[in-house]
């Protein structure tokens, strides 16, 4: 075990500095201020939807700002892959990364750390403010129900992490192989609407679409097919657990979270193989 751990640790020396190298450059991005000021308005929409609200605003205001987070989280994330990877791919910056006796695998896999503690800082500063945000939007109104805003709150926002963790491996793995750096931040916002939509389409199809056996007819064999291909993310979405306590089967959560993971884990080897096959000239 001693002799196995002696031959790791370049290897893990490596990806740790890869990580914090990621961290760093991920705060001081202009790009990054933007977007989380994006998301700091968000939550401001939230609390304004509350005040708009003729029933329960505090449970508008979660519900618009969960959404909030989930949205900027993807576009921070994207972001992130974007100027961390892609660009530095595509400015062949990454040759002075190349130079150093170290195998690629640890900048790969050194810079989805790196994104992932981004993403975790990011979406836990966000979460906390919203809580805030749902204390003030109260607006003396009375609900037959209190919010849960423990556990079943916090279990939503791990969900949302987990969903973030998997767009930005798809990302990565896009990265890798593409020569363009907007590529990647275009095939992860397409791929992040289609995993997020899957469920509500193949629910939508299994209830017969209304009554339309056409559009059944034409699109649940292609549907069917896409399930197979793609993560359903909308499964991590537990909204409705804090907002009105209809917590998810444990099992069935689980699995989903377990599934995303493999997803993401496979996307992360995909990105590795393709960037230690690539040749950049």
């Amino acid at each position: 075990m001693l002799l196995v751990l002696k031959h790791l640790e370049p290897m893990l020396a490596a990806l740790r500095q890869h990580a914090v190298t990621a961290w760093k450059s991920g705060l001081r991005g202009r790009t990054f201020h933007a977007v989380f000021v994006f998301a700091l308005l968000l939550l401001t929409a939230a609390w304004l939807a509350a005040a708009f609200s003729a029933r329960q605003p505090q449970a508008v205001a979660l519900d618009v700002g969960l959404s909030g987070i989930r949205i900027s989280m993807t576009f921070l994330a994207l972001i992130w892959v974007q100027e961390l990877v892609g660009r530095e791919i595509e400015r062949r910056t990454v040759f002075l990364v190349l130079a150093y006796p170290m195998p690629r695998a640890a900048y790969i896999l050194g810079r989805y750390l790196g994104i992932l503690l981004l993403a975790a800082a990011a979406i836990l500063l966000l979460g906390v403010i919203l809580l805030a945000v749902i204390q003030i939007s109260a607006w003396g109104y009375q609900y037959p129900h209190a919010l849960k805003l423990g556990w079943p709150y916090w279990a939503t926002i791990v969900g949302f992490f987990v969903d973030i963790a998997v767009v930005s491996a798809f990302t990565l793995a896009v990265a890798t192989v593409s020569s363009s750096a907007i590529f990647p931040l275009i095939a992860g916002a397409g791929f992040s609407l289609a995993c997020r939509m899957l469920g509500p389409v193949l629910d939508y199809l299994s209830r017969g679409a209304e009554g339309d056996k056409e559009l059944v007819r034409h699109f649940d064999p292609l549907v069917s097919t896409i399930r197979w291909l793609i993560p359903d993310l909308d499964r991590l979405d537990l909204r409705l657990w804090p907002m009105f306590g209809t917590s998810p089967v444990p099992d069935a959560f689980l699995v989903s979270v377990a599934m995303a993971s493999c997803y993401a884990a496979l996307m992360l080897l995909l990105a590795v193989h393709a960037f230690n096959r690539r040749q950049f000239v």
